[in-house]
């Protein structure tokens, strides 16, 4: 029997607690390893990610080390809430089902923000992110060659092949490649401009920033694009301000250049046959009607799926232009008209504390590179990409570009200090244990 001094924590050097304390240790260790693995997971597989996540959440449980939130737990639980009220008065509430099962998916915030102790880890996992969002992109940059040849065997347009059968990476759809490259591209950006410690092998974090930004431009989603150049302007102006004068250069190459970037660049302003800007307006009034008709609460949770043929204007045009006529195109229209605008003001309010949270902790930080910075500037950057992209998207109903968006927002509260980290971690799972 070890004689235990009263002054002295209980540690695991205790013998007589050791099975105890070392069961429940390491399954605190492997609830971070699990929940370090769903983060990177997602880039590749959404099936992967989610078992990796429950794992990780069982034994988190399992360990019953504290459990902690990020601050936003708030307007984040009200949302949830107006969702399952909405459900609750829907017309068909099995329709909406689905959303709450992606409801799931909000665990992430509650496992990465338990089980990452520190910003070291959060950089980590922003350096896995660049690596393999990179590999992913070379894996878009070959589907995009194999597209050029397919198009000229088959002798048609590249511009009217390639639009409504663009490049995925290793998703199912080229908007999520977009929305996960963008958020990806940004931290890594930040990681180089702020981060310390960025010279060793900086050559190849420049290559991973190029060829993200290369599948970016050929996977030629406008509203990522936009959300980029919004995300750029505040980075490199926080970094040099100078440097915001190149973004027009930038514009004019893309404007001038001929080819398919070229193309689909000016038809944000002048728009083709094969382009969704039509579309995208008959959404914009539909998605009107509906709210003005349910303001409260919405027509359900996914509704529009189901019904929004039945709410476009009576002045529609016909035939109809071409579209996905199955959501908005608009992250706000779409969570007002489905759950009402009381529950949409819930996520502005979430998306508006994690931008004060983010930008409060930066002006307290010292001059100079940290971790710090870098990880709270990356997540102002993602919040704007986000939230001005969300104007012609549905972004955060995209289950693979929320995860990636909940893991930078937990890594960014890392940053801002909210936890407490400094008792060792077998002194807390012994103070947290059930008499």
């Amino acid at each position: 029997m070890v004689h235990k001094s009263p002054t002295r924590p209980l540690t695991l050097c205790d013998t007589d607690i050791l099975p105890i304390n070392f069961s429940r240790e390491t399954l605190y260790r492997a609830s971070f390893y699990l929940a370090f693995a769903s983060a990177v997971a997602i880039l590749l597989s959404i099936a992967a990610s989610q078992v990796l996540l429950g794992m990780s959440l069982a034994a988190l449980f399992g360990s019953r080390a504290k459990l902690r939130m990020p601050p936003v737990w708030l307007p984040l639980a009200l949302f949830c809430a107006g969702t399952l009220v909405s459900l609750a008065f829907s017309p068909e509430p099995m329709h909406g089902l689905p959303q709450v099962k992606k409801m799931f998916v909000f665990a992430m915030l509650l496992v990465v923000f338990s089980t990452v102790r520190d910003v070291v880890a959060a950089r980590h996992l922003v350096m896995f992110w660049g690596a393999i969002g990179a590999a992913v992109s070379c894996l878009g940059v070959v589907q995009f060659i194999r597209k050029v040849f397919e198009a000229a065997a088959q002798h048609r347009n590249f511009y009217e092949f390639y639009t409504p059968n663009r490049i995925t990476g290793t998703m199912s759809h080229w908007m999520t490649f977009a929305g996960q490259e963008m958020i990806v591209l940004l931290m890594l950006l930040a990681f180089l401009l702020f981060a310390p410690h960025v010279r060793t092998r900086g050559w190849m974090w420049i290559l991973f920033a190029f060829l993200l930004a290369a599948a970016e431009l050929l996977n030629e989603t406008r509203t990522a694009w936009i959300g980029l150049a919004a995300a750029g302007v505040w980075l490199l102006w926080r970094w040099k301000p100078r440097m915001v004068l190149a973004l027009p250069a930038v514009m004019v190459v893309l404007a001038v250049v001929p080819g398919g970037v070229h193309d689909r660049f000016v038809s944000i302003i002048r728009p083709g046959h094969d382009d969704s800007n039509s579309y995208r307006w008959l959404a914009v009034r539909t998605g009107v009607r509906m709210i003005e008709a349910h303001p409260l609460l919405g027509i359900g949770p996914d509704e529009t799926k189901y019904h929004f043929r039945d709410w476009m204007p009576p002045d529609r045009p016909e035939p109809l232009p071409s579209g996905y006529y199955q959501h908005l195109e608009n992250l706000y229209l779409q969570y007002a008209a489905e759950r009402g605008i009381p529950t949409l003001l819930m996520m502005v309010w979430l998306l508006g504390m994690v931008v004060w949270d983010f930008f409060r902790r930066l002006r307290t930080l010292p001059p100079g590179r940290s971790n710090e910075r870098f990880l709270l500037q990356g997540g102002i950057a993602t919040v704007i990409a986000i939230v001005v992209s969300g104007l012609g998207e549905v972004n955060l109903g995209d289950t693979e570009v929320l995860t990636v968006f909940l893991v930078v927002v937990a890594c960014g509260y890392v940053a801002v200090g909210q936890r407490v980290s400094s008792t060792p971690l077998s002194e807390q799972l012994t103070k947290t244990s059930r008499p």
